[in-house]
């Protein structure tokens, strides 16, 4: 069959259908130099703004069997403004995929998404997706899934949207979900010694030491949060549960501590929230949540000071509030950062479970650490996680893996499209012969 490969980056798609015996025959990506990656790969020349072919010439796409897009995802990730179709430039790009589909009327399509579309904006941006994909006669269903569900140590949720212009009662998701396994071996991924890798910093390395001489400052008695500890907070007295910063005066404020214990008498109103947390500069009152995490690194605080106060005064010291907050995500674990898998973000050093990697993320910021080795995972790494084994990456280390965080798994993406395609047309080639046999016996009685 053939099919068209929309907001195509590396080829997510084109691996999935390519390796089931299907042709591309039309390839859209505006990033130049992912196209160009693209055809190294692939050997076809994706065209650029699908918004111009489809408004200057929707000729161009030529007739297809199958139309697989994963439409760009951030205006509705929940690391991003969740502007939704309010997104200029990027969050109407749905639009175009009806464009074609009311245009070619393809047998089959295939989306990917993230997750949290199915319940951005009250629902509202899926039941709009859903009524236009219906309202052009397309029969749909959708389920999610993460690599990890598949034996693949990544976890990232996305959205998979299918749809034929045929009855859909044959294809089932549940059927998908027979194919899970909790059989995971992160070892198969990691290369023990990869040719071209990326060390950590002496300056990421010094401040893992740090929380590492943290972590072993509590006594084995003490249980480690599971909450964020935001080390900000240790020392800190200012009001945060009915009042908070923002609308208190300098004179009110000044009575308080913040940062650390730092007593914020004294100070401008503007130099006493620069001595705050970030997070507390905000003009409206602290959702629950956020209230939570300072309470509990309060009295966490409270509880072991006196075993590390020492360690505290040179956490205070780091350059960064990111950097000044710990996400112990491995329970009554061993205490020892260095065994886990890690990770920079901003909301704090995230210590993982070594079961599987956080999602790949469209920036090299947040590129996953393997502790025990004190490296960043590599780009072949990152194929492996996306099931992309063989392709080729943008030379640099932020392309490569702003490109591995935007693609689509294709080992998903496969799994789905045998089931939709191959039995779509067993169904649909039976349904026929069924038709034919009874007009041929309709026509012998008479």
């Amino acid at each position: 069959m053939k099919f068209i490969d929309l907001f195509a980056g590396l080829g997510g798609f084109h691996k999935a259908l390519h390796e089931l015996g299907h042709e591309c025959v039309f390839v859209s990506e505006l990033n130049s130099e992912l196209r160009d990656i693209y055809y190294e790969n692939w050997k076809i020349k994706p065209y650029g703004d699908i918004r111009k072919v489809t408004s200057e010439n929707i000729n161009l796409i030529p007739e297809h069997d199958i139309l697989c897009a994963g439409f760009p995802c951030q205006p509705f990730s929940k690391a991003g403004k969740q502007l939704g179709r309010e997104d200029e430039g990027r969050g109407d790009l749905f639009d175009e995929i009806i464009k074609i589909l009311n245009y070619r009327k393809p047998k089959y399509f295939i989306l990917e998404n993230v997750a949290f579309i199915a319940k951005h904006d009250e629902e509202k941006t899926w039941n709009y997706i859903k009524n236009e994909l219906e309202n052009i006669g397309y029969n749909v269903k959708q389920n999610i899934y993460s690599p990890q569900d598949f034996g693949i140590p990544q976890h990232r949720k996305r959205i998979f949207i299918v749809g034929s212009l045929n009855n859909l009662d044959y294809f089932n998701f549940g059927d998908i979900d027979k194919l899970k396994t909790d059989n995971i071996d992160i070892n198969r991924f990691i290369d023990k010694k990869p040719i071209i890798t990326k060390h950590l910093s002496k300056e990421n390395l010094e401040c893992l030491n740090l929380w590492q001489e943290f972590i072993r400052s509590i006594p084995k008695e003490n249980k480690i949060i599971g909450a964020p500890i935001w080390a900000m907070e240790f020392g800190a007295t200012y009001p945060y549960e009915n009042e908070f910063p923002h609308i208190m005066s300098e004179r009110e404020l000044g009575k308080y501590k913040g940062n650390f214990g730092k007593s914020l008498a004294n100070m401008s109103k503007e130099m006493q929230l620069e001595n705050l947390p970030s997070y507390s500069r905000v003009e409206k009152e602290f959702p629950t949540w956020k209230k939570r995490y300072i309470r509990e690194s309060r009295n966490f605080y409270i509880e072991n000071k006196k075993n590390i106060k020492d360690v505290v005064k040179k956490i205070s010291k780091l350059p960064s509030q990111s950097w000044q907050k710990l996400e112990w995500n491995v329970g009554e674990n061993e205490r020892d950062i260095f065994n886990y898998i890690l990770q920079f973000r901003a909301s704090g050093i995230r210590v993982k479970k070594v079961d599987y990697f956080p999602s790949l993320v469209c920036t090299s910021t947040q590129v996953p650490i393997i502790g025990w080795q004190k490296r960043y995972i590599t780009k072949e790494e990152g194929l492996k996680l996306q099931s992309l084994d063989g392709l080729l990456l943008p030379k640099s280390e932020n392309s490569a893996f702003k490109a591995l965080g935007n693609a689509v798994n294709a080992h998903i993406v496969k799994i789905i499209a045998k089931k939709l395609i191959l039995i779509g047309d067993q169904a649909r080639i039976s349904t026929i012969a069924q038709h034919c046999i009874g007009k041929m016996r309709g026509e012998v009685q008479n």
